[in-house]
């Protein structure tokens, strides 16, 4: 665990501020992970504790490349370190590079999309895509957008990512005008009502059109929230606060989505230490199950079932959010190697469903006996039981509501691994085919990373037809390293 130290604490860091200021936050994180104390990596790395927190706290890039790459083998973070540091040193246009890491995407690493994403400051500048390297593996990472118009990435990326589209129709996406300030007097409720129902939207058009286009009106939102605490007053304030809260856990399923955690991370924090002020215990819980979620999806075998045990020791007993914590700590077990585990916790949340539904949080209503076998699946897939896996994303992908195009998207994309796993690559492609659609139409960088793992997994089958042409149509959705 991390040692308090009297004097300078750590920055709050925004990563997409600045190459200097993602070196920190992925120094900070990877540390975290590994479980350093900030003074205790300074001793092993033979350098001081002052300049190593100036580097996680942005205050100071590091000047010797010596010490980055010996603090980069401390972490094991792969290069990532390295490569950001490059980046800080000799900052070479998105246009011309897509990464110099190799990690592929399907592995289990809390900087891979560190390695890959350098998220430009600007919506209208910088694109977050997936691309193959020459080695053949797939990153995500962040390319010029002005530069992939003029033809740096293939039709079918452009296509998906929505290249050439705004992320959203709003006053500042347009020249010279400026956004006003709210007026009450303007909405038929009051300003939280209004931006209430923006945000139940924004969810609902999420699973139909992909996390790309809401990505900007979410940020956009949650400033005008803060523009609007500054009059509000009492429990205006208080509600606002809360509803900003709610908008930065939302920015964070959405980076998710797109495949930049770095950036998920970054929103789950915040939504984290503002949960706090407003005094919301379940928005809290349910913020720190988010975090076992995410870390469950970054394949992170060492805080996933820490922070689904610590959501549920902050959930009230037996009610929802301990369930939704619990069955995220069910894939943990999964990731570690522990199918007793795991079985038994998400046999418990499904003994539990009755007991809980009649719990008033607004939070993680969609837990249903189905979300809970999808999860099951999860785990089983990664236990290597396959079949079982690919049975269950099969009864789960026929009996989805409408409307949650994304969602059977993530499903097909798991279940074709499971059908590859379990021996049918036909099967595998095909489903993958049908994947690759809500990929193409909801540019969701969870599907492509596990069609990535698909792809990888039917280089057996290569020269069959229906794996050849999955394979082809696969890499046309992909940016390719020049």
């Amino acid at each position: 665990m991390e040692g308090h130290y009297v004097g300078q604490q750590p920055n709050a860091l925004t990563p997409e501020k600045s190459p200097q200021h993602r070196f920190g936050y992925t120094l900070r994180e990877l540390r975290k992970v590994r479980r350093f104390s900030l003074r205790g990596l300074a001793d092993k790395a033979f350098m001081s504790h002052s300049k190593l927190q100036k580097w996680e706290n942005g205050d100071r890039a590091p000047k010797n490349r010596a010490e980055v790459e010996l603090i980069d083998s401390l972490l094991r973070a792969g290069g990532i370190l390295v490569d950001q540091w490059e980046r800080i040193e000799s900052p070479v246009p998105a246009s011309s590079r897509v990464s110099v890491s190799t990690a592929h995407v399907s592995e289990a690493s809390v900087g891979l999309a560190s390695a890959a994403s350098q998220q430009s400051t600007s919506d209208h500048e910088g694109i977050f895509v997936p691309a193959r390297l020459r080695d053949g593996s797939v990153v995500f990472v962040a390319l010029d957008r002005r530069a992939m118009l003029r033809g740096g990435v293939g039709l079918g990326a452009a296509a998906a990512l929505g290249v050439g589209t705004p992320a959203v129709a709003s006053p500042s996406a347009l020249p010279g005008l400026k956004r006003p300030a709210r007026s009450a007097a303007a909405y038929s409720g009051t300003p939280v009502e209004h931006l209430q129902r923006v945000r139940r939207l924004l969810i609902d058009n999420d699973n139909l059109l992909g996390p790309g286009r809401a990505i900007a009106a979410t940020r956009e939102y949650i400033e005008d929230i803060k523009r609007l605490r500054q009059d509000a007053k009492g429990a205006d304030r208080h509600a606002l606060m809360e509803l900003q809260t709610q908008y930065a856990e939302f920015a964070s399923w959405l980076y998710q989505d797109l495949g930049d955690f770095d950036s998920a991370q970054f929103w789950l924090d915040r939504a984290f230490q503002w949960s706090h002020t407003v005094a919301d215990t379940d928005l809290t819980s349910y913020v720190m199950a988010r975090k076992a979620q995410l870390a469950g999806e970054m394949r992170d075998l060492v805080d996933v079932v820490d922070l689904a045990e610590a959501a549920q020791r902050m959930a009230r007993p037996r009610s929802r959010l301990a369930a939704v914590a619990r069955t995220y700590e069910a894939y943990g077990h999964a990731l570690r190697g522990e199918p007793t585990d795991s079985e038994r916790a998400i046999d418990d949340v499904l003994n539990s469903l009755d007991l809980i539904s009649g719990d008033t949080t607004p939070w993680g209503v969609w837990l249903t006996a189905q979300y809970v076998e999808v999860h099951r699946a999860h785990g089983l897939e990664v236990l290597g039981k396959h079949a079982e896996a690919a049975e269950i994303f099969t009864n789960a992908i026929e009996s989805l509501p409408d409307g949650y195009h994304r969602d059977r998207g993530v499903y097909m994309a798991r279940a074709a691994v499971a059908h590859a796993g379990a021996g049918s690559p036909d099967e595998a492609a095909a489903v993958g085919f049908q994947a690759l659609t809500v990929a193409s139409d909801t540019g969701s960088g969870r599907i492509v990373r596990e069609l990535a793992r698909l792809d990888k997994a039917l280089v057996p089958w290569q020269r069959q037809p229906e794996v050849a042409e999955f394979r082809t149509h696969f890499d046309g959705l992909l940016a390719h390293e020049s």
